[in-house]
């Protein structure tokens, strides 16, 4: 206060009124810039509360499938013992529901048909060739209800509406309620989402192939982008010299990194479509698609893996001796492994969630059965959702929703890993 006042200065008074009135207007901003953070984070969550809701609300029918229990005389008359596989299985199914509806009309057994998927005898005849020795007896089998009277069981049809109005007839509805009050209807787990491939039928309709086709995309696309990016980082995070090629090399990666994802579909549909060859909607080519997304992502994370390895290790190692390589490979490398397996992690995370470069190479086409290898036609989980959401049935809104589930659920799973791996092996300096 002495200096001050020699100095010509007045003292600060920090118990006058205007300072308590500073230190309240900085108390009220705090809280303020508090409450805003707050507010920030609670719309955040309730975007994504109503954005899980809705997919929730929309698809959690598609996990059950209402079955039409059916008894069924497999004559070995109209089966060939021999190749089970050929025999009048459409014949038996319908012998079957005349069974069930005797003194029927042929109007009103057409009408007990569409009750169930059209495919019924394939189904049929898949049981029949598993198991052969069921031929000469009657059997007891679960059919998929046909889209419209799924609906109507799940209440998404609401049969109180006039018949002009509504996808299922009445005399379709009174055969429905025969069925059921015969204790053949039945509302189960739906396996076939899980277990199925694409079919024209939403009650038939499954992810299998999808799920296959993502699962060996993902496999290429990892076996190429993991050894090339961490490769590339560690030569130019340990290895190259510092100028302007180099410069331009990091700038390059860095703006890589942000280009669109349909950019990259649209250099595989050049290259490796137009001018290699090579077949069209492969879970091949789309790995390498996918690779080269990936790639400039596993490069920037590898680098900043290895940046964080503190130069104390660095130089005790040379210290004693090791050489540059053995520096980076038996140190440096293996202590930014966790931050690169993290990174390598989210990375194929983002790539399973890519749809646009995939439909540019075609992983976008009507395929019944899962991929068998690298080079046959595949679809991946987010073309198929693609698929299904513009489909014109309403039975695809409800299995659309789910694959959105599904595909979130395997992005989650991914991430949690990533996180795992980030706590269990990370090294405190």
């Amino acid at each position: 206060m002495t200096d001050i006042a020699q100095r010509g200065a007045s003292p600060v008074d920090w118990t006058s009124s205007a300072a308590d009135g500073r230190r309240r207007r900085r108390r009220a901003a705090e809280t303020r810039l508090r409450y805003y953070g707050l507010a920030a984070i609670a719309v955040a969550l309730g975007l994504l509360a109503i954005l899980v809701g809705s997919l929730v609300l929309n698809g959690y029918r598609a996990f059950t499938q209402t079955q039409i229990a059916l008894d069924v005389y497999v004559d070995p008359a109209e089966i060939d013992v021999e190749d089970p596989s050929r025999g009048d299985y459409r014949g038996l199914v319908a012998a079957s529901i005349a069974s069930v509806l005797p003194g029927a009309d042929d109007a009103e057994l057409r009408a007990a048909r569409d009750i169930v998927t059209r495919n019924v005898h394939f189904i049929l005849r898949d049981h029949v060739v598993r198991d052969p020795s069921v031929i000469g007896e009657t059997i007891r089998i679960q059919i998929p209800a046909s889209d419209p009277f799924d609906q109507l069981a799940k209440g998404i049809i609401d049969r109180d509406l006039p018949e002009s109005r509504r996808r299922v007839n009445d005399q379709g509805i009174a055969i429905y309620d025969q069925f059921a009050e015969q204790g053949r209807v039945e509302q189960r787990f739906n396996a076939a989402l899980f277990f199925n491939a694409d079919s024209r039928f939403p009650e038939l309709a499954g992810l299998s192939g999808a799920v296959v086709g993502s699962f060996f995309a993902l496999v290429v696309c990892f076996v190429l982008s993991f050894p090339i990016g961490i490769a590339a980082a560690v030569y130019l995070e340990e290895f190259a010299p510092k100028n302007k090629w180099t410069d331009i090399v990091e700038v390059n990666i860095n703006n890589l990194a942000a280009v669109p994802s349909i950019v990259f579909g649209l250099l595989g549909l050049a290259i490796f479509l137009g001018w290699f060859g090579m077949p069209r909607s492969a879970p091949l080519v789309g790995g390498m698609v996918l690779a080269l997304m990936t790639l400039p992502t596993m490069i920037i994370v590898t680098r900043a893996a290895l940046k964080a390895v503190p130069p104390s290790i660095r130089e005790a190692a040379l210290g004693v001796g090791a050489s540059k390589h053995e520096v980076v490979m038996h140190h440096v490398l293996p202590l930014a492994l966790p931050g690169i397996l993290t990174g390598t992690i989210i990375g194929l995370a983002q790539a399973l969630g890519e749809t646009a470069p995939l439909l540019l190479i075609g992983m976008n086409a009507f395929i019944t059965s899962p991929p068998g290898g690298l080079l046959e036609p595949a679809t991946a989980l987010p073309t198929q959702i693609f698929i299904w959401a513009d489909s014109p049935e309403r039975g695809f809104v409800a299995r659309t929703s789910a694959g959105i589930l599904v595909l979130l659920g395997f992005l989650i799973l991914m991430n949690l890993i990533a996180i795992f791996l980030r706590n269990r092996l990370e090294r405190k300096w």
